[in-house]
């Protein structure tokens, strides 16, 4: 781990995130083998722009515009040098582009994003507006979006697909490195990192969800960088965490624990620090300064959320919950069961209602992005003979449906869609 040089702070910033001391610098990792040295901490565009809907240019307020600036002026200033947004991120490309016009970086980092598409002139054309709407002449980073079913690793990597497109354009001096991102199951991350055609990947893993742990070894064996998507927002709601899990994680704040757990791991390279404002610098900054005596925090406090969640929920059933689930595919209403026990999971030990209720929520209207039903349909389109019967090789089959159940009236009865549909 190095240390980019020139990251200094900048006083004006401190008073704008609440007199925080800001690092004298941000650590960078060699991003595997693309060689970049990469900022632990990345600036990811989701959450700053001013509409999840494309917009034209004489749409967007002058205000919002100011604000991305803003975002952006302070990133740099903090020694985030790597930016990353994608093609539906709504407005975020557009105004980005506007704000890098503007606010110089000779580190910068940049990456969008492309989702894969069955037509290549297709999947070029959405390149070319990325690009446009960027006013760049070249990405840094390149990733396939949501590289979330085995359709899409086809439409990627078969002949004339759009890897084609993507080789012609790094020919072209146009893109760099070529990654993916994905919300796909671990089998499928794993193949796709086998396959040898990228050299990163972006990808949910944080303290509350390891299940790509397997994907993280891999890619270490194949050296891929790897980066960290949305550690905050989806890794558990962290700007408005529970009362629970603010005592649990004590002295430190949520966010600055599941960002420690993160870096502190030596196959992770880089976090989205997905901001909406300035002060939503202030935690993940606090991180980079106890990175270095991260063990003073970790140990104690993952053996106090263990602790806790072990007394809630047993040991019993933390130690075999999963045991015997079908998939979703193979449950009748294509209940995805390992995903609402998880919730539950999750609302007995850490009381994280927020967060479960937007999971929950998403179920059944997520699409690839987060598949199958949640347990709206439990007695109604499914009936709980049918439920056990697919639960035949689970040890908790007479207890789930009433878990459902439960966890329906606590969460359940209004649908949700993503932010964005790509």
């Amino acid at each position: 781990m190095g240390r980019c040089p020139g990251c200094l702070k900048d006083l004006s910033l401190e008073k704008k995130i609440n007199n925080f001391s800001v690092p004298t610098s941000i650590p960078c990792r060699r991003f595997g083998r693309s060689e970049i040295e990469i900022p632990i901490l990345s600036l990811g565009g989701m959450r700053y722009q001013q509409s999840w809907s494309d917009l034209a240019l004489d749409e967007i307020s002058f205000n919002e515009q100011s604000h991305v600036e803003n975002i952006l002026e302070a990133a740099v200033s903090c020694g985030l040098h790597h930016v990353e947004t994608a093609r539906h991120y709504g407005s975020s490309e557009l105004q980005l582009g506007r704000a890098m016009q503007k606010i110089s970086d000779s580190k910068r980092l940049l990456q969008t994003k492309v989702p894969a598409n069955d037509d290549p002139h297709s999947f070029e054309k959405e390149l070319e507006l990325s690009f446009e709407r960027l006013k760049c002449k070249r990405v840094d980073l390149f990733a396939i979006h949501g590289l979330n079913l085995p359709e899409h690793l086809d439409q990627t990597l078969r002949p004339n697909g759009c890897m084609d497109v993507v080789r012609r354009w790094q020919d072209d001096g146009r893109i760099g490195h070529v990654g993916f991102s994905t919300h796909g199951p671990v089998d499928l991350i794993i193949e796709a990192i086998k396959t040898g055609h990228f050299d990163y990947v972006n990808l949910h893993w944080y303290y509350i969800w390891q299940e790509n742990s397997l994907a993280l070894d891999v890619a270490k064996e194949y050296d891929l960088g790897v980066f960290i998507i949305s550690p905050t927002d989806k890794g558990g709601h962290l700007h408005n965490p529970s009362l629970e899990l603010i005592k649990l994680c004590a002295p430190l704040h949520p966010i600055v624990f599941n960002d420690l757990f993160c870096l502190s791991d030596p196959r992770v390279h880089t976090i989205s620090v997905g901001v909406a404002n300035l002060q939503d610098f202030e935690k993940h900054l606090e991180a980079v300064t106890l990175l270095d005596s991260v063990q003073n925090y970790l140990p104690e406090i993952k053996a106090r959320l263990y602790s806790a969640a072990r007394m809630k929920l047993g040991d019993a059933w933390l130690d075999s919950w999963k045991v015997g689930l079908p998939s979703w595919q193979e449950t009748p209403g294509h209940i995805n069961l390992h995903v609402l026990l998880w919730l539950h999971n999750l609302l007995e030990a850490w009381d994280m209602e927020s967060y479960a209720k937007a999971r929950y929520c998403l179920l059944g209207n997520g699409g690839h992005w987060f598949p199958g039903s949640n347990a709206d349909v439990l007695d109604s389109e499914v009936s709980e003979i049918s439920l056990r019967e697919a639960l035949c090789n689970s040890p908790w089959r007479d207890d789930i449906p009433l878990l459902l159940r439960n966890l329906r009236e606590r969460i359940g009865g209004q649908s949700r869609q993503r932010l964005s549909s790509a």
